[in-house]
């Protein structure tokens, strides 16, 4: 007779029949917004585009379950396509009729509804699907016409010409110095691809007029246009799946769920269009739970730790890798409702973010100045969000050089005013990618002289690793820019990234650093490192589908006060602290925090920090992760996510080891099997078994130099020797041009 509990059964049996029969997804207490009233679905089955097929209303044995339906349907629940049921008996209504009663005992009967409940399409969906299969198939030849009209601009078109000159050159200030006419082109087409989703989804038809960077992309475009290019004709065989996607996007109730639902999209139309620039930026969006959590860890820490809440005249706060804006979204609610009075001013001075894809960017623009207007009833332009890349910003520092152009002079402005903002809260998912998956595929992340510099001479030069490429990692580069970023300020640094520099070996550096950087580093470990236990799968155990392990990292500098944290979060409120053996972290011996001053000094004179550290279960899926974020964190209070957790306080060894082992001490005890000193000769250097050693055959050629015959290998090397001496005589005969990685055949 406890609906909480009592449903659990019927869920379970949604959730795994769903799954096999259509691939669906259920997601449990689904809120949205339908005319007046807020109402809130104890379950919503949605596809792999987001896109919501069926709902379910669960009741207990002591309701009048027909009168509980009658009661749905005058506060607005979806008939579409909804079971009701009270453990006894299941009732099924698809398009506003009830069509199937059955008794739950009655196996058959359920079968049949449930079967009904799977198979029944709701419009426009089914068009959607058709039009989704057409698109990818048809999106690289439209996209090499478009390439083709831009080709031919570039030589006979001088209007063109000098509009995208100037336009190049903007991008080159405002993106990558380095940045290619290739790239440039892209972005083009990128834009007159999409842009007519973002008008129609988000119903802003004025978009290309209020956007100052979508404007500026429209004046190159205007140019482009002439008697042998129309550019609504050239798109017409895409407007199936342009309408398909809109009359899709209708049905959805609420903002948030359009905002998802074309996330999942332009992961799509990436995928379809552009692998390449979908792998090398890591376009993977960050689940709503997790958002949920960190936003909520960031208002924790700045309650507890420093008394301050978002909207506080001193709390200035960035996302450097916006991607659709989620993040600013989130924080901007919690804001309003925590803060009223100083909404307006974190909203149009204290709230930054930068995006450095065209698409999210217009996306995130959109979604922000939504939500304030969702907010306050008027529209406003963010005047925060940069078409920028976060890590180009290190280079371009305050001096004699100052700051050049960033696309438009409005862009400029912003980017200028986040330069001299105090940063006090750094917030986001930096791009997880390491670079191309080998050497062939020419597709290499960009160099960054500044902050490439800062990693080396921090996390690599400290680091005991012999192969350091690993910090070569995006989200590397993205820690090391926050904690330069908060320019020596008390603040906060939450990430959600690729988790492997806890504990690999290349990562130990970084590890020293984080420590003298920060006073308290959290780390939630998401696992689902498909590559070390290949039990797991990607899909289904990884929360944003990808090979390596995920976890959030919450980063903490507090210097300025002395004494016991007012965070208190070792041991949780929910549970104590294990003592005896097996005990990794400690605590005191009443199983609480040590007594320690924030900002105790080690021996080399910098900040000694701590770090806590929870791991969930290896085998749980990533639904039960994002589950466990929603409710055992969420939903104990949307501004108590870390007090939740059951931490355990790690002691790192001089090593910094994180997860020392039991045997560490003597382990290190151990004759070196070979140094970089002993092979060098160096008389101070400790003894080692070997003077000489190496990493061994080492091509990074295997698909050209490796075969399983002598015929094909051979075949492969001379065919690799032609190429070879074939794109060298090509490049000469073409006046060496210098951007060799886009010249050259792979």
């Amino acid at each position: 007779t406890h609906e909480g509990n009592v449903r659990r059964a019927f869920e379970s049996l949604l959730r795994e029949t769903a799954k096999e029969a259509k691939g669906w997804e259920l997601v449990t207490e689904q809120t949205e917004r339908r005319e007046a009233n807020a109402v809130r679905y104890d379950g919503t089955l949605r596809d792999g585009n987001r896109l919501p097929h069926g709902w379910w209303e669960a009741k207990d044995s002591s309701d009048d379950l027909d009168n509980e339906i009658r009661r749905k349907k005058d506060r607005g629940y979806r008939f579409d396509n909804i079971i009701f049921e009270d453990t006894r008996r299941a009732v099924l209504y698809q398009d506003g009729l009830e069509v199937v009663r059955a008794e739950v005992r009655d196996a058959a009967k359920l079968a049949d509804l449930l079967n009904r409940f799977y198979s029944h399409e709701i419009e426009p969906f089914t068009q959607f699907y058709e039009a989704v299969a057409y698109f990818q198939e048809e999106i690289p030849h439209i996209a090499q016409g478009l390439k083709a009209k831009i080709e031919g601009a570039h030589h006979d078109n001088k209007r063109f010409q000098t509009a995208y000159a100037a336009f190049m050159e903007l991008c080159k200030t405002a993106l990558n110095p380095n940045i290619s006419q290739a790239a440039v082109d892209e972005m083009l087409i990128q834009h007159m691809l999409t842009e007519r989703l973002i008008r129609k989804v988000f119903d802003v038809e004025e978009f290309n007029r209020r956007n100052v960077i979508a404007a500026e992309v429209e004046g190159v475009i205007d140019s482009l246009a002439s008697q042998h290019f129309n550019r609504s004709q050239f798109l017409g065989a895409l407007d199936r799946f342009y309408t398909a996607i809109e009359q899709a996007a209708d049905r959805l109730a609420t903002f948030s769920e359009k905002q998802d639902f074309i996330n999942h999209v332009y992961e799509r139309f990436f995928q379809g269009y552009s692998v390449k620039i979908a792998d090398t930026h890591g376009i993977v969006y960050t689940p709503q739970p997790i958002v949920d959590f960190m936003c909520a860890a960031v208002e924790e820490v700045l309650l507890n730790e420093f008394g301050k809440r978002l909207g506080d005249e001193d709390i200035y706060v960035i996302d450097p890798c916006t991607g659709t804006g989620n993040f600013a979204v989130n924080l901007l609610r919690r804001a309003h409702e925590r803060n009223p009075r100083g909404f307006e001013q974190f909203y149009r001075q204290q709230l930054f973010a930068n995006e450095v894809m065209l698409m999210p960017y217009y996306i995130a623009s959109l979604n922000i100045e939504h939500a304030y207007y969702k907010l306050t009833g008027r529209y406003e332009p963010f005047e925060g969000v940069c078409f920028v890349d976060t890590l180009d910003l290190a280079e371009r520092v305050d001096g004699q050089m100052g700051l050049t152009g960033f696309l438009t002079e409005k862009n400029t402005a912003r980017v200028e005013r986040q330069k001299a903002a105090p940063i006090t809260v750094i917030i986001g998912n930096p791009p997880y990618n390491v670079g191309q998956l080998n050497e062939n595929d020419n597709n290499k992340n960009r160099k960054y002289e500044v902050i490439d510099k800062r990693v080396k001479e921090t996390y690599a030069k400290d680091s005991k690793a012999t192969n350091k490429n690993a910090l070569s990692d995006a989200y590397v580069k993205f820690f090391r820019w926050a904690a330069d970023r908060l320019q020596g300020r008390d603040g906060i640094v939450c990430y959600v990234s690729n988790n492997s520099f806890v504990d690999q070996i290349a990562f130990d550096g970084m590890r020293k650093h984080l420590l003298e950087d920060f006073t308290e580093i959290y780390h939630l470990d998401l696992h689902g490192n498909v590559r070390q236990n290949p039990k797991l799968s990607g899909t289904t155990h990884n929360v944003f589908g990808i090979q390596v392990g995920v976890g959030v990292t919450v980063a903490v500098r507090k210097t300025r006060s002395v004494g016991r944290s007012a965070l208190a979060i070792l041991p949780s409120p929910l549970a104590p602290l294990p003592q005896g053996e097996g005990d990794k972290g400690g605590g005191n011996e009443d199983g609480g925090r040590d007594e320690r001053s924030e900002g105790d000094v080690g021996s080399g004179g910098k900040m000694a920090g701590r770090v806590f550290y929870h791991r969930v279960p290896d085998y749980w899926t990533a639904q039960e992760k994002l589950e466990y974020l929603l409710y055992n964190v969420i939903e104990r209070g949307r501004q108590n996510s870390l007090n939740t957790v059951e931490w355990e306080q790690l002691r790192p060894d001089a090593r910094h080891t994180w997860f020392v082992s039991e045997h560490g001490d003597e382990y290190e005890s151990f004759l070196l099997m070979g140094s970089k000193a002993t092979k060098a000769g160096k008389t101070d250097a400790t003894e080692a078994i070997f003077k000489s050693y190496g990493r061994g055959l080492e091509t990074t050629r295997d698909n050209w130099i490796y075969a399983f015959s002598k015929v094909d290998l051979e075949a492969n090397v001379r065919k690799f020797i032609e190429t070879y001496n074939s794109e060298i005589d090509r490049w000469r005969r073409s006046k060496k041009p210098k951007d060799i990685d886009n010249f050259v055949n792979n």
